[in-house]
């Protein structure tokens, strides 16, 4: 499966860099220079992951990231920041973006971060594109969408990537540690079991009828969480 990665830089060095050793590794680079152009690429195509710059001609990568999930759009998002721009790491990851990496960088370092958010996302080297669907409730692996009855979900990177565990395994118990690595997967992105009932609460609220007599996104006590189809709904 080719994967096309969405680069917004204006570094020309950097570009030609990342455009070169990025297609060695059998991704396909799309580019983008400004924020106008990025704008026009996501109308038009359809991506696995972006790699936004922070600072831009005509703008910042933030404001990228947010139009991107304000869309429901789950596609993972990786920034590219300069050493003193943590002001702008910090708003990037609050509008949605699941990881950043610090310029200068290694390029193994990065194609290892790439991987890491194909897989956690659901989009693997030898997968393929099939949605997963459970009732009324679609998930777009490939676009990185949830819908529920053809309605976008508004949902955080790690709500995605939770639904999308909690559905594949579906009727089975998923264990909490188990969640937590899939989730978090050491490169600073830690959480406790406080900080996963908040995202399991949020979820319902968002898949639930009645979020506090939850259906579908059941608690197994003292193990974790299960996925539950019930009469053909979700």
């Amino acid at each position: 499966m080719e994967h096309t990665i969405l680069l917004l830089e204006d570094d020309a060095d950097l570009i030609d860099g990342l455009t070169y050793s990025l297609g060695r590794e059998g991704y396909i680079v799309d580019v983008a220079q400004t924020v106008r152009e990025a704008y026009a690429c996501l109308k038009t195509g359809a991506y696995s992951l972006l790699l936004l710059d922070v600072t831009l001609p005509d703008g910042n990568g933030v404001d990228v990231c947010r139009f991107v999930r304000e869309r429901g759009n789950q596609v993972p998002i990786i920034f590219l920041t300069a050493m003193d721009e943590e002001v702008h790491v910090i708003r990037g990851l609050d509008s949605g973006a699941d990881d950043y990496i610090t310029k200068p960088f290694k390029l193994g370092e990065l194609c290892s971060r790439i991987r890491a958010l194909l897989r956690r996302s659901g989009i693997s080297e030898s997968g393929g594109t099939k949605p997963l669907t459970s009732g009324p409730l679609s998930i777009d692996l490939y676009g990185g969408g949830a819908f529920l009855n053809d309605e976008p979900l508004n949902l955080t990177g790690a709500e995605y990537r939770l639904l999308c565990l909690l559905v594949r395994n579906e009727g089975q118990t998923v264990l909490r540690n188990t969640i937590l690595d899939a989730l978090w997967d050491g490169n600073g992105n830690f959480v406790d079991d406080n900080t996963l009932s908040v995202y399991i609460r949020r979820l319902r609220e968002k898949i639930e009828e009645d979020p506090s007599n939850p259906k579908h996104l059941l608690t197994v006590r003292g193990f974790g969480y299960r996925w539950r189809r019930e009469d053909g709904a979700i």
